[in-house]
This record gives structure tokens, C-alpha cells and sequence, in this order.
């Protein structure tokens, strides 16, 4: 099992959650860290600010709903599995931004942080149950249903189904 999984597994377990929709943003209150909704330039999503004992997930509250509870999900993957990148201020906060390049996953810690918030909205084990249980005839069918009950864009379930070997091949 990825590092990713794992973390996500385990921060479910450590909250006793074992139900969809996950809320991330109750998993982030939880976790001790405030989550903010504010005005970003459209190609940031979100970032993680750490500093001591504080950490803030600043969110695109103008990007769709389903899209801000991913990003607050990678952001909290970025909690738990990294130490951040220092960020040149008169302090030493640490930030971790969401943007366009980020969602792309080219850098590791980026793909790391976006395998565990896919793990985190939509842990393999419910998925599989779901999938299961689900009555539908074309996996474009499949996606639609399990993005809906997992409260997931298309396209971020779309890609889980095939990570998880579910599904073949993207559905369009």
C-alpha cells in the first residue's frame, strides 16, 4: 500500500470514520487546523500555512464545492505527509500551494498529496463495496454514480476507478 493510502487509511481509522461522504473539512477542524474559503487567482486551488503550533488552509472560494473539498483533502495530505517548503517572510511559516502545476502532479510531493486526498474522499474499501452494490451498465454510468456518492467531480472519481483498477479507461 502507497505511503498516501496508508495516511489516509489511518487518519479515518484515528476519527472513527467509515462512511461517505468524508467532510474534510471537519476532518481539517479536528486535525486543530482552521480552514478559510477566500479570493485566490483562479490557478490557485488552496495552500497549507504552518507555523509552530498553527496551521491554515486557505481555500479558492470561487472554484466549485466538490473541487474545494479535494483541495482541502490534498492540503491536509500535505499535513500529514510533508514538511513544506520555507516561504521567505520575517517568520518561519512553511506554505504548500494548490495550483495549476500542483493539480497537474509532476512533482512528487504534489502527486503524493493528490493520491491521499482521492484516498482520503474515497477510501478503497468503501469504493469497492459502492462499485459492488451499484447497478449501471457503462462505466461512464459507474463514475457518474460513484462521484455522486462520494461527492467527487467525475473526473477525480474517474481517475480513482482506474487507480484502483475498477475501471480501464477514461470515460469522457
Amino acid at each position: 500500500m502507497a505511503r498516501s493510502d496508508a495516511a489516509a487509511r489511518a487518519l479515518l481509522m484515528e476519527f472513527g470514520i467509515d462512511d461517505a461522504p468524508i467532510n474534510p473539512v471537519q476532518l481539517a477542524e479536528k486535525l486543530g487546523v482552521l480552514v478559510v474559503p477566500q479570493d485566490m487567482p483562479d490557478d490557485v486551488s488552496g495552500m497549507l500555512l504552518r507555523r509552530e503550533d498553527e496551521q491554515v488552509i486557505g481555500v479558492n472560494q470561487q472554484h466549485h464545492k466538490k473541487r474545494q473539498r479535494f483541495t482541502v483533502a490534498h492540503e491536509i495530505g500535505h499535513l500529514r505527509l510533508h514538511r513544506g517548503r520555507p516561504l521567505i517572510l520575517d517568520t518561519d511559516t512553511r506554505v504548500n500551494f494548490r495550483d495549476t502545476v500542483s493539480s497537474m502532479a509532476t512533482d512528487r510531493e504534489e502527486m503524493e498529496a493528490n493520491r491521499f486526498a482521492a484516498a482520503l474522499l474515497a477510501p478503497e474499501p468503501m469504493v469497492r463495496r459502492a462499485a459492488r452494490e451499484a447497478e449501471f451498465r457503462t462505466a461512464k454510468q459507474l463514475v457518474h454514480l460513484m462521484a455522486t456518492h462520494f461527492d467527487m467531480s467525475d473526473m477525480a472519481m474517474n481517475y480513482r476507478l482506474i487507480n484502483l483498477g475498477i475501471i480501464a479507461d477514461p470515460t469522457s
